[in-house]
């Protein structure tokens, strides 16, 4: 136990010297750790503040690149802004152009529109004046021909008078003469007079062959001088084209067997071409050839585009038959139509109603003697316009009556009635003008002109139909026509033989020259011209000439 404590105290001892020393070292120790901290303390500090510096350095380097990379792109912004700025400027700009540029062309449009409608006011003004001078001239031309008739009046009158002279000059004489026969020649009075009567009527006759010859030569002046003006500048100024069409239609084929494709097993293409179009399809030993026969013109044209589109095609059967005829009657309903607005355009001429265009359109189909009768229309429309503008008359006027005066011959095979009348029923009902319906009735002569115009149509529907090549005739009407014209010659005393020459369009007469003298060949050339106008019908005009000539002959021996 004593041993425990004193090795208790012993430890207890040790540890007292021990701490002791220990703190005695502890404190150098401590002294010398707060000399070192203080010192590491330094070195760290100085470290620190270095680190600082050098931080502080990168920091403002790292700043002032942050204000040239600031500067940079504030300066970059405000380029691009500027840019952006310029570039809205110029868009602006160039909007403003443009809107300067569409007003400035509203305005050109404007001033072209105000333009057109001065041009326009200006040509009306102008067609109002000439239309007025037209007046004025067809005024003055009316009072010169009624001025010209009061003189012709007067010249009867005279004429009457110096015949009435005659007369009693031819009593006087007469009386006279009666005695001298009596008194010399003893004959009797009834001989007398006989042979008087023979001797004065030769002398009148001679006389008024004179006159009428005179009188005759100076209307012709003024009157023929001026209508063959008219009708030569007519005439000339009007280029046509001339289409000729026939019953018949010859379709080419490309070898003989598409004929019995044509045909069909036992005939049933063929029936069923012929039923849905209404035409006649004559297959013969013509090679490689089919004929279409048909009077209606334009179901003989339709057979025709579908049988060509049937062979090209080379399905050829009832159903499609049906429908390629059904398909071309569409198209030519759609080319009647065409055709006259085409027609109607050419010449200048509005405001017609749709269904009197097809019926116009359907004369493109149409012939008469061999002349396609849209054709004809079209220009007898151009000549009567310009007959009318040469007289002073209304020319659009006188173009439409020209144009519609044939319309009737568009169905006259639907509608009872000669194709003048049914015409003229037709214009009325659609509201055509009065000038217009009175062309269509009147220029057969059934019946009276009431207009100026309606007669510029007649007359111009007489030169379309007379012009040589127009028109086709038969043969035999053509001989009998000629014979007509050189038996009615014949029929008058003193001619000795006649000659109609071309082709109907003159007659030269050869007389006896001791019968008829020089004054009595004009008189027998009007006589002979009036009675041919009685009995003869015939397109334009014919000249009558009448050749007096005597011949001496005698031999040397």
């Amino acid at each position: 136990m004593e041993s425990i404590l004193v090795a208790i105290f012993a430890v207890l001892s040790g540890l007292a010297g021990g701490y002791v020393v220990g703190t005695k070292r502890g404190q150098k120790i401590k002294e010398n750790l707060e000399r070192e901290i203080v010192e590491r303390a330094k070195e760290e500090a100085n470290q620190i503040v270095e680190r600082a510096k050098q931080e502080a350095q990168e920091l403002k380097k790292k700043a002032e690149e942050t204000v040239k990379e600031a500067q940079k792109r504030y300066d970059e912004m405000k380029k691009q802004a500027l840019l952006e700025a310029k570039e809205e400027l110029l868009k602006e700009r160039e909007r403003i152009e443009e809107e300067l540029k569409e007003k400035r062309r509203e305005v050109a449009e404007l001033e072209k529109r105000l333009l057109r409608r001065e041009e326009y006011l200006d040509k009306r003004e102008s067609a109002l004046d000439k239309r007025e001078e037209n007046l004025d001239k067809r005024a003055q031309f009316l009072d010169k021909l009624e001025a010209e008739l009061e003189e012709k009046r007067s010249e009867v009158e005279r004429l009457e008078a110096e015949l009435l002279e005659k007369e009693v000059e031819l009593s006087r004489l007469i009386d006279e003469e009666v005695k001298k026969l009596e008194e010399i020649a003893q004959m009797s009075r009834e001989e007398a007079k006989e042979e008087l009567m023979k001797r004065m009527e030769e002398e009148i006759r001679r006389d008024l062959a004179v006159k009428f010859k005179r009188i005759e030569e100076e209307f012709e002046q003024s009157a023929e001088k001026r209508a063959k003006k008219i009708l030569a500048t007519t005439i000339q100024r009007l280029a046509s084209d001339i289409v000729a069409e026939t019953t018949v239609t010859v379709v080419d084929l490309p070898n003989n067997e598409m004929k019995g494709r044509i045909i069909g097993r036992e005939g049933r293409n063929i029936r069923a071409f012929e039923l849905a179009t209404g035409v006649d399809l004559i297959i013969d030993d013509t090679p490689e050839a089919v004929t279409i026969s048909c009077f209606d013109p334009v179901r003989r044209e339709i057979a025709r585009i579908a049988l060509e589109r049937l062979v090209a095609d080379g399905r050829i059967h009832p159903a499609r038959i049906e429908e390629v005829v059904e398909k071309v009657q569409q198209e030519i309903e759609q080319e009647i139509i065409n055709a006259a607005e085409e027609v109607l355009f050419e010449l200048g001429i509005d405001n017609v109603h749709p269904e009197l265009k097809k019926l116009l359109g359907r004369l493109k189909f149409r012939t008469s003697y061999g002349q396609n009768v849209l054709q004809h229309v079209k220009e007898v429309a151009y000549l009567a316009g310009m007959i009318a503008a040469e007289i002073g008359a209304d020319v659009q006027l006188a173009k439409r009556a020209g144009l519609f005066h044939d319309i009737g011959k568009a169905v006259t095979h639907e509608v009872e009635g000669s194709h003048a009348i049914i015409g003229s029923e037709i214009l009325k009902k659609y509201g055509e003008p009065e000038a217009v319906v009175n062309a269509a009735a009147a220029h057969h002569g059934e019946v009276e002109f009431t207009t100026i115009e309606s007669v510029c149509a007649a007359a111009a529907d007489a030169l379309s139909a007379a012009r040589p090549g127009a028109r086709r005739e038969s043969l035999e009407a053509y001989i009998k026509r000629i014979e007509k014209l050189e038996s009615i010659a014949e029929s008058f005393p003193g001619v000795m033989k006649a000659f109609a020459i071309q082709a109907g369009r003159e007659i030269r007469i050869m007389v006896e020259p001791d019968k008829i003298t020089d004054e009595e060949a004009a008189f027998l050339a009007h006589q002979i011209s009036k009675k041919i106008e009685e009995e003869v019908q015939y397109p334009g005009q014919i000249k009558i000439t009448v050749i007096r000539e005597t011949r001496a002959v005698d031999y040397a021996k």
